[in-house]
């Protein structure tokens, strides 16, 4: 499976654009559009969600599950649950609940 938000981190990630994702899948670009658009889980047939995920792994990209561990190595970017964050997308802790001063 796959989110919403890991389309679009992944995009930013290779720094294309949802066509050039549209390009790299063999999907079209409204069915990109539509999928990016999901409120969680990226709804679509199972052929079109496997073209997806194909071409984010050909370019290198990991999909990381929830609460998966990633003993690959490389950098990654993962989410922390809903109550470390606020609606906007942004952390709300504060520099010293996250360990750090000054």
């Amino acid at each position: 499976m796959i989110t919403s938000l890991q389309m679009r981190a992944a995009r930013a990630l290779l720094d294309i654009d949802q066509r050039q994702l549209a390009d790299l899948s063999g999907l079209s670009l409204p069915t990109i559009q539509r999928m990016e658009a999901s409120d969680d889980i990226v709804r679509g047939n199972v052929d079109s969600l496997m073209k997806l995920i194909g071409a984010l792994d050909k370019a290198g990209l990991e999909l990381i599950g929830e609460g998966a561990a990633s003993y690959e190595g490389g950098r990654g970017v993962r989410l922390r649950s809903p109550t470390r964050h606020h609606a906007g997308g942004r952390y709300s802790g504060t520099a010293s609940s996250r360990g750090r001063t000054g």
